[in-house]
């Protein structure tokens, strides 16, 4: 199993920068992190296609923890803190990043939906 030599987040950037022990390097954006978490919240509950994320373009991570010698638990700055990455699914998201990002904005295009936050403008009477 391919595991992780080097973890960092760049704050900045939000970017979490990975270096597998094969040599794969990678850098995921905490909004496709986000989009593509591992949760039931995301993944669905036994669902083929997951739950659509949109909106998640300024998402940023608030907190990493290992869990155990397997995994990452990330904190968004959503509130969103539920599923485990292990680093199989890291390293399979890592790897394929450009074809899943592309999927991701064609799923958006087609749902009608954006990569921005969408803003509530309230008018007082």
């Amino acid at each position: 199993m391919t595991t992780p030599t080097h973890i960092h987040y760049h704050k900045k950037s939000r970017e979490l920068a990975l270096t597998f022990s094969d040599g794969l390097t990678c850098r995921l954006s905490a909004e496709f992190l986000r989009v593509h978490s591992p949760s039931a919240e995301v993944r669905g509950h036994g669902q083929q296609v997951p739950i659509l994320q949109y909106g998640k373009k300024e998402v940023a991570i608030q907190n990493i923890e290992g869990a155990g010698n397997y995994a990452l638990k990330i904190t968004f700055d959503d509130g969103h803190d539920t599923g485990l990455y292990s680093w199989k699914y890291l390293y399979n998201i890592g790897k394929n990043y450009n074809e899943l990002w592309q999927i991701y904005l064609d799923r958006l295009e087609k749902a009608g939906q954006t990569r921005e936050t969408s803003t509530i403008q309230i008018h007082q009477l």
